[in-house]
């Protein structure tokens, strides 16, 4: 691969990270790419951090931003690669892009099955093998060079060579150049568009009403709950691993909340969610706020340690970086599910204000999930302009000409009624 610069053709060439060779020279480009807040590219060649919010009308932006391992979001999958780009004579660092393959149900769209004696019907869905692109980055001094693309097809390529059919990216709606980067130059289609809800963590417990009671479950009893609650054939990207997330050391727990007396004339309530700590591997940061909102915020704090009988719900200083724990796997039923859901988020709440790391407790839900309406938020800590996007990776193979032409397209459709989206905390 090549770029002209000026006369000379400068060696464009993308290799797979080395730890011990690379680590020093990839975290210098991520800092160097830690620009353009607030919904902008971080970039400049399409995709920007995944988790960048922009509030137009306040100025104000909440933004993610991964600690430590540049691997955390891809390690998960048992298949995953990072890959650097090197350019020209010195072979200096001006690129990287994530990737992972990994098995997840398809839901409710199958491929159509049609029968001469009856109406149409749809065959059973399948775990299907599915590729997500993250983490795009590229130097600020070496753009429009092709290196973006460069590493998108790089990536695609070492997803399919690994039989994944589809491939996924995020970002966010506000991310113009990352949208026409990845639905333009590659032909990715917008997808799905999650909600993050985030509810600040404060020093005193939330009230659970006395006739809510709350378990914890232990991690097979969860896998097997979760199993009857999210069905593979209304559920798209549970991974086939649920069970292994369940027990991982960064999900503190399932719990389930029933009512104490339940009213034997109606159906029965139960909710239920798992908490993951991901206060080791990202933090998030407020951004852009006024001077007013900063001293009010402050005093709120000041008066609450200074008098804490009054249970002021002082917020912690999110001016500075600060950690999450992320809900997932939200479910309910019965006509008392709604509020058994929110016993639940407030018995998160009041589980996160043991760690001092903590300061949101937040939820990526589809905005037409029911569970959405049930989970506690404030505006400034949510957000609504996240956007998933997919691609039929079989279509760009001509040696896969017969599977695409078997594969069913309609995935990137709106999801059919009922449909549940799994957001795996793992790859926030």
């Amino acid at each position: 691969m090549g770029a002209m610069d000026g006369e000379k053709k400068a060696v464009l060439r993308v290799r797979e990270f080395d730890m011990e060779r690379d680590l020093a020279a990839a975290e210098e480009l991520e800092r160097r790419c830690q620009v353009g807040l607030c919904g902008d590219p971080a970039d400049g060649s399409g995709e920007g951090k995944r988790k960048t919010k922009r509030k137009k009308k306040r100025g104000m932006s909440l933004s993610v931003e991964q600690v430590g391992d540049l691997l955390a979001r891809v390690r998960h999958a048992p298949e995953h690669v990072m890959l650097v780009a090197e350019y020209g004579e010195e072979e200096e660092m001006v690129g990287i892009i994530k990737a992972c393959v990994k098995t997840v149900t398809r839901g409710g769209a199958g491929k159509k099955l049609s029968s001469a004696s009856g109406p149409e019907k749809r065959q059973p869905p399948a775990y299907v093998k599915v590729a997500c692109l993250l983490g795009l980055r590229v130097s600020p001094s070496h753009r429009r060079l092709g290196i973006a693309t460069a590493l998108v097809e790089r990536a695609e390529e070492w997803c399919r060579a690994r039989g994944a059919a589809h491939a996924t990216m995020a970002t966010t709606t506000s991310n113009a150049a990352s949208l026409a980067l990845f639905t333009g130059r590659f032909g990715y289609a917008p997808f799905r568009r999650p909600e993050f809800l985030g509810r600040p963590v404060h020093a005193h417990r939330l009230d659970i009403p006395s006739g809510h009671r709350v378990f914890q479950l232990p991690p097979p009893l969860a896998a097997a709950a979760y199993a009857r609650l999210l069905a593979p054939q209304a559920t798209e990207f549970l991974p086939a691993d649920m069970p292994a997330l369940l027990a991982h050391k960064l999900t503190l727990g399932t719990f389930v909340a029933i009512e104490s007396n339940p009213d034997p004339s109606l159906p029965p309530s139960f909710a239920v969610l798992s908490v993951w700590d991901s206060t080791r591997s990202m933090r998030l940061r407020v951004r852009g706020a006024p001077a007013l909102l900063r001293a009010s915020l402050a005093a709120l704090r000041a008066l609450d340690r200074g008098a804490p009988w009054m249970r002021v719900p002082s917020i912690p200083d999110i001016f500075r970086p600060f950690g999450a724990y992320l809900l997932y796997g939200l479910r309910m039923s019965g006509p008392a599910g709604p509020a058994l859901l929110r016993s639940l988020c407030h018995h998160a709440h009041n589980v996160a204000r043991k760690n001092p790391a903590c300061a949101v407790v937040a939820a990526d839900v589809a905005p037409d999930d029911p569970a959405a309406a049930a989970v506690p938020r404030w505006r400034r800590f949510s957000c609504d302009e996240d956007v998933w996007c997919i691609k039929n990776l079989n279509k760009n193979d001509n040696n896969n000409a017969a599977a695409a032409a078997d594969d069913d397209d309609d995935w990137a459709a709106p999801a059919p009624p009922g449909t549940v989206l799994f957001v795996d905390p793992r790859e926030f």
